[in-house]
């Protein structure tokens, strides 16, 4: 089975699961976010998200893995409590599985949210950053391999806007002192040294990661438009003298998280028709 087609079989098992023929947006929600899940709506429907034929149970501390669907004040919306990664030994395909799934079960907007380091030192730990652009530097495309079946967009995705403007006016209009930021996604695995903080610093990364750009390639392939946020959960190395801990990211986005919960309940009450 093709990618293409095991994420639409995939949708139609989130329809059965939610009650929902269709949802109008979906959050994936990063390390740190969890918790947030429950806090931006009315729970209609909550499942693991290991029931959703394709996608793996998190093995990353701080992701819930939890499928739910939230009414938030009329706009269906699913979440994605956890997210697959290179790192833990996926194949590309899996890693950006949930997001096609969520785009065949109707979802037209994304939201992204992830953990990140920080590089610009005047963006302080546990701020919110959105994303403007980004670095794919994972080494991989999830338009790699066979054609696209026919029926959907070719290959070649445009991503001249892979971050859609108005999405990210709505995160400005609930959180004015937002800044915005570009985010370099690795491979992961590590934390990265400061010679490599150094080197992505001067080809134009503020925030450094290892999630989102694939997702983000996948949903603007499908027409979905994308809204990223990462939230500074750790300077990178070499911008702080401190160690980097995985409990620290997970610190700072329960620190952060009256914030967090407020800037996506705040856009997603933006996608209701007018």
């Amino acid at each position: 089975m093709n990618p293409y087609e095991a994420a639409q079989e995939a949708a139609q098992v989130v329809a059965k699961l939610t009650g929902a023929d269709r949802h109008d947006a979906a959050v994936v929600l990063g390390s740190g976010w969890g918790e947030a899940a429950a806090q931006m709506g009315d729970v209609v429907a909550q499942a693991a998200l290991a029931d959703v034929p394709g996608i793996p149970p998190p093995t990353v501390v701080g992701h819930g893995g939890q499928l739910l669907s939230l009414d938030v004040r009329g706009v269906r919306v699913l979440v994605l409590a956890g997210r697959s990664h290179l790192y833990e030994g996926h194949p590309v395909e899996t890693v950006v599985h949930g997001v096609r799934s969520a785009v065949f079960a109707g979802c037209e907007t994304i939201v992204l949210t992830n953990a990140a380091g920080g590089i610009d030192p005047s963006v302080p730990v546990g701020t919110p950053v959105v994303l403007s652009d980004h670095l794919n530097l994972t080494g991989v495309s999830p338009m790699v391999g066979p054609e696209v079946p026919d029926g959907l967009p070719g290959r070649f995705v445009d991503l001249t806007d892979a971050y859609d403007a108005e999405l990210r006016g709505f995160a400005h209009a609930v959180d004015p002192s937002l800044s915005e930021g570009v985010y370099a996604g690795l491979l992961g695995g590590a934390f990265e040294t400061p010679a490599e903080i150094r080197m992505l610093r001067t080809i134009g990364a503020d925030l450094v990661g290892m999630s989102t750009v694939l997702e983000t390639i996948a949903a603007r392939h499908l027409g979905a438009r994308v809204l990223g946020i990462s939230l500074v959960t750790n300077f990178a190395a070499g911008v702080s003298t401190e160690k980097l801990f995985h409990a620290e990211v997970l610190a700072a986005g329960a620190a952060a998280r009256p914030r967090l919960v407020a800037l996506l309940r705040g856009v997603l009450e933006r996608l209701a028709p007018s």
